[in-house]
């Protein structure tokens, strides 16, 4: 009777430190990018014509609220917002820090834009096998970029508003 009790309470205490501490048991996935920068990351831009059919049907079949907020979110952004939203992704796929200056559009343009363009990203054929796996890195780059934006910085002409 003893040793079921100590097996239970070690089973027990087990569980709870593994609740606690997730990534004891887990190889750390997240320092690795999705892509290597440089070719590799060069050539996810590159369309055949099947890719390029099966992103126009994606494109002609999102929910009509999904398509609205794009909309929106894409009136919002301008030329600069689609220039930082390239970098955003690379820094998704290869760990690459967008520059503090993308990463203020992307603070100004909302976390709902932020998202909402992340994941019609990953719909598209060239970048669709990521679509599993950059759900955290999309929230960590968002956090990263607020974070970033909230501190105070080094230069005095960084001093731009968000509203």
């Amino acid at each position: 009777m003893e040793t079921k009790t100590i097996f239970k309470a070690f089973f027990i205490i087990t569980t709870l430190v593994s609740y606690a501490y997730p990534s004891l048991g887990q190889e750390d996935v997240d320092d690795e990018p999705l892509v290597n920068p440089g070719h590799e990351f060069d050539t996810l831009d590159t369309i055949s014509p099947a890719s390029e059919d099966y992103n126009k049907y994606i494109l002609e079949n999102l929910p009509p609220k999904f398509k609205k907020n794009i909309e929106s979110c894409m009136d919002k952004m301008g030329r600069v917002g689609i220039k930082c939203a390239d970098d955003v992704l690379k820094e998704i796929l290869t760990n690459e820090p967008a520059s503090r200056e993308c990463c203020l559009e992307v603070v100004r343009n909302g976390k709902e834009c932020h998202m909402v363009i992340s994941k019609l990203a990953f719909q598209f054929y060239q970048l669709k096998r990521f679509a599993s796996q950059v759900s955290f890195k999309i929230n960590e780059v968002w956090n990263r970029c607020s974070a970033e934006v909230e501190r105070p910085s080094s230069s005095h002409d960084d001093t731009i508003k968000l509203s």
